[in-house]
């Protein structure tokens, strides 16, 4: 429970400063929506381990509200169009936005209204989703290293492989020696997603730097009388 507990703090803590920091730094609000969404499904979870895990209640069927949302389209369309603003210079409408966030929430609100096992078809879903964002981060980590940013391309790499992994594992299997909370589970899964959120953070902020240095027109070099 301990370790549970350190996991939740690094994810929610991840969660809240970057996220305030894509919307007031980066000004990209769509980055900013997911971290904070992660950050404040870690802050539920504290309050579920100190109330107890109860079906019934509401902060339960907030954490599955949480759990989806990122799962559907939180962690997945959301970052891509997100980090498309640093990647190819595009910034999606406002009607986009509004309405991958409106999809994540419809999904969220969809499972949070039958918190039973998730089906078959939702778990191949959210597998396809995650595996695909995977590709796209691993094309991400890419682009860093071809800049010359190695170290942070090969952070985002690992978290990405990491990510692939938990995403692989989430429905299909159950880790030995796991208790029916899963708490085994989610102490890597909580770790692996805090890892991901302070790398992609760091990667795209590089990647905006570097956007803004090649962008800047060159000094005017002074004549030599």
């Amino acid at each position: 429970m301990t370790l549970l507990l350190l996991a939740d703090l690094c994810m929610l803590a991840a969660g809240l400063y970057y996220g305030m920091k894509f919307v007031r730094h980066q000004h990209n609000l769509l980055l900013g929506i997911e971290w904070l969404v992660i950050g404040l499904s870690g802050t539920n979870v504290l309050f579920l381990a100190a109330t107890g895990a109860v079906h019934s209640s509401f902060s339960y069927h907030l954490m599955v509200f949480f759990d989806a949302f990122s799962r559907s389209f939180g962690m997945t369309l959301i970052i891509v169009l997100g980090m498309l603003a640093v990647t190819h210079r595009y910034r999606p409408s406002w009607v986009v936005e509004v309405g991958a966030v409106a999809a994540a929430v419809a999904v969220g609100l969809n499972r949070a209204l039958d918190v039973r096992p998730v089906e078959l078809g939702w778990a191949i879903f959210y597998l396809v989703m995650n595996l695909a964002v995977a590709l796209f981060m691993s094309a991400v980590a890419v682009r860093l290293w071809r800049i010359g940013e190695r170290r942070h391309a090969i952070w985002v790499f690992v978290a990405t492989t990491l990510g692939a992994f938990v995403a692989v594992i989430y429905d299909f299997v159950h880790i030995p020696g796991d208790d029916a909370e899963h708490t085994l589970f989610y102490i890597l899964a909580m770790s692996v997603w805090a890892l991901m959120l302070v790398t992609y953070y760091h990667g795209y902020h590089v990647l905006a730097m570097s956007r803004r240095s090649t962008a800047a027109p060159p000094a005017p070099v002074a004549s030599r009388r």
